[in-house]
Parts: structure tokens; sequence; C-alpha cells
């Protein structure tokens, strides 16, 4: 049997991509859909701004080629640029990591409970991360006068004599963002570390202990984060994406422009001039720069991961 195993493996090496595409004619139908959304609004966008990213095209003439011009114009001329960029890489360093272990944690945490309250207590955490009027609650909470939720209680407890202008204030800004976007980065991460440590084999903790395993979090370290290393991967994308990809936050929190930009991102810098001056050709460069750098980031977490879980 094994040499007629092996002697039909070359037959099915022989087989050209048209041949081997025919054989798998119901996998491809069944991924079709999604491949062709995928497509048009993913791989197709992304193509177009790289190309739109060496023009010049303000949406009322055909795009003029300049070449690198655009991207001189980022990192030379651009000191607004410079400051998104440096605002962005400081929130995604502090974000990024401490909302991943965040998520891990709770997920951890929350999954020695059963039935109905742990789906509740499932529900608790990730609501924030859905939830459409967040901006309104942390708006009241950081409310620059006497009648915020943090101003009230720091003032009447004697922590305070006069109200803090929490978004006024250039040196608050960017941590009051941190902590907005910390309450709100329990969400689709944190939905698959939930689902990976439910499907872990329970039967592995029992082998772990016969090999000396002796508390949960050597259980942690030596069983469960190798059997979910898939679910660690997609919620390390995840969090990474969203540490970089900011925005909604700092406008609707700080406004944009915020005070001396202390809450701009690249996100923010590029709405504005996508979506205020029209300069598509240079929001384009911008988007390109901040897809190379979540690329990039995913890249190198995705190889330290594969190299702990090794």
């Amino acid at each position: 049997m094994e040499e007629l195993a092996n002697s039909n493996e070359p037959i099915i090496h022989r087989l050209t991509l048209k041949q081997k595409m025919y054989r798998s004619r119901e996998s491809y139908f069944m991924i079709a859909p999604y491949f062709i959304l995928f497509f048009f609004f993913t791989i197709l966008p992304v193509v177009a701004s790289i190309v739109l990213s060496f023009t010049y095209f303000d949406m009322l003439s055909f795009p003029k080629w300049v070449g690198f011009n655009n991207y001189a114009r980022l990192f030379l001329d651009d000191e607004i640029f410079l400051i998104a960029l440096k605002n962005t890489l400081l929130f995604a360093i502090i974000t990024g990591p401490t909302s991943y272990l965040m998520c891990l944690l709770f997920a951890w945490i929350i999954n020695e409970f059963h039935g109905k309250l742990r789906a509740l207590l499932t529900l608790i955490f990730y609501a924030p991360s859905i939830c459409g009027n967040a901006y309104t609650v942390w708006l009241l909470i950081l409310s620059s006068d006497r009648y915020g939720y943090l101003n009230g209680f720091l003032i009447k407890w004697g922590f305070l004599n006069s109200a803090v202008l929490w978004f006024q204030t250039e040196k608050l800004v960017m941590p009051c963002l941190i902590v907005v976007q910390l309450w709100l980065s329990l969400g689709t991460g944190f939905l698959s570390f939930i689902a990976g440590l439910q499907t872990v084999d329970r039967s592995m903790y029992e082998a772990a202990a016969m090999d000396g395993v002796k508390n949960r979090w050597q259980e942690l370290w030596y069983v469960t984060l190798p059997a979910m290393k898939p679910q660690l991967m997609f919620g390390a994308v995840m969090q990474i994406t969203q540490s970089f990809a900011v925005g909604d936050i700092s406008i609707n929190l700080a406004g944009n422009p915020s005070v001396n930009y202390a809450g701009t991102t690249i996100v923010t810098h590029l709405i504005d001039y996508g979506t205020f001056r029209f300069e598509m050709g240079y929001a384009s460069a911008i988007a390109v720069i901040l897809f190379l750098l979540m690329v990039g980031t995913n890249k190198l977490v995705q190889a330290l991961l594969r190299r702990v879980g090794a």
C-alpha cells in the first residue's frame, strides 16, 4: 500500500494549476462569495491607494503623476504628520500589548465560570466595544466643568479645588484617550480568546499534571497558550489593527484638530486630507504609510508568537 501511495504522488504533482482547481472546484465555489467581496472592498482599494499615492488627485481633474513627492512632503515638510506619527506609535506601543494582555487575562478568568454567569460576564466586558454611545459616556465622565462626573467626584472629596480641562490640556489629552481605548478594546480578540479557551481538550491538563505541572500558571503557559495559538495570532492582529487605526476616539473626544495636535493620529490626519481638503493623492500616501506600519508590526508580532509557541 505504501508503494502504491508513493507511485501516485508524482501524478498529483504533475497536475496543472487548472486541473488542481477543477479537482477542488466545490471548495472554490464555496469561498467565491467571500473572495469577491474581499477583492473589491479590500485588495482593490489597497492597490488603488498605492497607485494614487504617487499622484496629485483633487477629485476634480485626472490624477497627475508626481512620483515620490507626496512621501517626501510627508516626512520633510509636514510637521503635523510627524506629530501624528509619534502619537500613533506611542498610542500603539501602550494600548496594543496592554489591551492584548487584558483580553487574554479577562478571557482566562471568565472562562472559569460556567453557564449563564459566563455568558453574562462575557457580554458585560464585550458590550463597550459595540456600544454606539460610548463616547457620550466618556464625555460625561471627563467633562471639563464641575458637573463632569470625574471632576465632581475629585472636587467633592477634596482632591481638586477647580475643574480639570481634560481634553483642553495638552499633556492630559493622550492619557485620557489611552484610558478610553483600553476600555473599548475588549472586542473581537477578546471573544476569540473566550472561544479558544473553551476548545482546549481537558485531557491535556490531566496529562500535564502527570508530567509535573503543579499550578494554574504553569497550566496556562505549558498547556493553554500552545493549544490556542490560532486564537492568539488572530487576537494579535485585531489588537494591533485597533491600536494603529485609532481615529474616532480622538475626533469625538478631543476634536479635530485637538489642542496643539496632542491627540492627532495618522488616521485623523488622513481624514483631514481625504475628507475635508480632498487631496486624495496625499491622503493615499498617508494611508500607505499606515498600511505598512500595520503589516510590518503584525509580521513582527506573529514571528515572536511563533518563537514563544515553538
